[in-house]
């Protein structure tokens, strides 16, 4: 019986919502107890994107065609041109509107300084958040998302969304929005979820959103800049709205508030749909209970597994996201070509899984096991393609080049999973290595034989980790003892045990005990070394000058009256 409710269990798609008043909130959709997608939002990392605010221009910079928006945050935020709605352009051309999905080409805008001016306000939306010392980037480009529909302020005519590929079916979509009571100065666009909705909950939703646009046009007109104008949903509400579809059994929540609030959204949105809303309550965490926390530990991992023995590995640096596929154990073809296609295949669906759970973004280039025959190449290109169609980041894929190289760009939907749970390690500075004992030791001798070897200083004090201490009193302390002779000077080893791993703290003094900085010798030094370098090459420029001074000295020749007629050689 346990049997075949964990075997029905697994056969079910859910959407679990864990909630930690104050502190956290995750949500994860599960298929058939595989985790899919993954969303998480912390108290003390509260997300800005699609909040829309009134700005003011703080800095343009015309090097780089930016603009700077104070809007209210610590940090100002970060506009770039091609994020400029054309009513911000030049007199000319500011009451043009552009169609959704046809924004004006970057070739032809005019220069952002002949658009914007220090201080003017202007209406903007995060569009994604500051990493590291980045602020977060911005458009003037406003869309509010509802249920079935995209409404965007300032555009014209009607979009459907790119994931809808059938053209008759978009045909169809654009059809019946055309019907509904649409406002003139508003572009709207048809999300997924408005597939085969009826014409009644389109106009629900198109009623929703102009009541909600209605609230922050009056807010632009009383409220100075900077001021927040619009909040996005918080994580439950824009999951629900954005994620949810009928093919999800089951939301299960373990608070009972926050249980509610989703039941009364979906009750509003989609009312037949509000029994799939369940509280759990029991004493087991939810994410322990399905399983999810084991999966959520391999997707922080560096090596990932594949089913048949092969792993995958992710380097995520500055400038891309490197992804290597490897065989490992995977011997079941006898054919390496086979092997190759099998393998890359499964790596294939696990790298777009991965993409999706850690919200990787940037530059990302895949290093596929290299097949020899094209076609083998084209059936993995178009499997990882239908693998990326559930993820709803923009992206660009090109085909495998003849390195076995398939590159691709992803817009980052949010801050990296990795980036929202860890951060750098204080030993090793975020690079996973640190010195050996035996090279802390090579440096160690080089600063000892320089403090040692300078007129005003009188005794040196080291202090190391013991592994660095034992190596120096081992391996260098024949080297030491000879120094101190030569010098007639002392030299002190410690053991610190607050210094980190490769950590060194040298410290100088004279006769009278006060300390020198080691700066201080280092910098006298690189002052002796100019001057050096400054007296040689002034001899160098007067040893040149001299040659060019003395005149040229005759060739030393033979005198002639070293030769006779009768000793020179007759010839034949």
């Amino acid at each position: 019986m346990r049997k075949k409710q964990s075997q029905k269990q697994a056969d079910t798609k859910l959407m679990l919502i864990n909630y930690i008043k104050a502190e956290e909130c995750r949500i994860a959709i599960l298929d058939n107890g595989r985790l899919e997608e993954l969303f998480s939002e912390r108290a003390s990392k509260v997300s800005h994107v699609g909040n829309i605010y009134k700005g003011k221009i703080i800095n343009i910079e015309p090097s780089i065609q930016a603009a700077f928006v104070d809007f209210g945050l610590e940090k100002n935020g970060f506009l770039h041109i091609s994020d400029l709605h054309p009513q911000y352009f030049m007199k000319s051309s500011a009451q043009s509107k552009e169609r959704v999905g046809k924004k004006t080409p970057r070739r032809h805008r005019p220069p952002i300084q002949h658009c914007l001016n220090k201080g003017q306000e202007i209406i903007c939306q995060v569009i994604k958040e500051g990493i590291g010392s980045k602020g977060p980037t911005l458009s003037t480009y406003i869309s509010i998302p509802g249920r079935y529909l995209v409404m965007m302020p300032g555009m014209k005519k009607l979009g459907v969304s790119r994931k809808i590929e059938d053209d008759e079916v978009r045909q169809k979509v654009r059809q019946i929005v055309s019907e509904l009571e649409l406002p003139d100065d508003i572009g709207f666009i048809v999300r997924t979820a408005g597939i085969n909705q009826t014409k009644r909950n389109l106009q629900r939703d198109l009623n929703y959103l102009k009541r909600l646009w209605k609230v922050v046009e009056h807010r632009i007109n009383t409220v100075k800049a900077p001021a927040e104008l619009y909040q996005e949903s918080d994580l439950v509400i824009k999951t629900i709205r954005d994620v949810y579809s009928s093919d999800i059994d089951k939301i299960i929540v373990d608070d009972q508030e926050i249980a509610r609030k989703a039941k009364d959204f979906i009750g509003i949105v989609m009312p037949r749909h509000q029994y799939k809303v369940k509280y759990d309550d029991a004493n087991i965490p939810l994410f322990h209970k399905y399983g999810v926390e084991d999966q959520l530990g391999q997707i922080n991992s560096r090596r990932i597994s594949l089913p048949g023995g092969g792993f995958i590995i992710i380097d995520e640096t500055e400038a891309l996201v490197a992804i290597d596929v490897n065989s490992g154990k995977y011997r079941q073809q006898a054919d390496a070509e086979q092997t190759a296609l099998n393998i890359n295949m499964q790596a294939g669906s696990e790298i777009a899984r991965q993409l999706r759970l850690r919200d990787l973004g940037g530059m990302i280039v895949i290093d596929f096991i290299d097949m020899r025959e094209e076609r083998h190449k084209r059936e993995v290109e178009k499997n990882f393609r239908d693998a990326m169609k559930d993820d709803k980041a923009k992206m660009k894929i090109l085909r495998i080049n003849q390195f076995g190289l398939l590159e691709l760009t992803r817009q980052r939907m949010r801050p990296s999973l990795e980036r929202s749970l860890f951060e750098d390690c204080p030993y090793c500075r975020g690079s996973g290595q640190i010195k050996t004992p035996e090279s802390v030791s090579l440096d160690i001798m080089r600063l000892i034989q320089l403090a040692l070897y300078n007129d005003n200083v009188h005794g040196v004090e080291v202090r190391v980790r013991a592994e660095t201490f034992e190596y120096l009193q081992n391996r260098r302390r024949r080297a030491i003892v000879q120094m101190e002779e030569d010098t007639n000077k002392h030299v002190h080893i410690l053991v610190g045990k607050e210094q980190k791993t490769d950590q060194v703290e040298i410290r100088c003094f004279d006769k009278r005990d006060r300390e020198i900085p080691m700066e201080s010798i280092t910098r006298e030094i690189k002052t002796m070394e100019k001057q050096a370098e400054r007296r040689s090459s002034h001899s160098r420029r007067k040893k040149v000058k001299e040659q060019e001074v003395k005149p040229d000295e005759p060739e030393n020749e033979i005198p002639d009256e070293m030769f006779t007629l009768d000793e020179a050689t007759p010839l034949d």
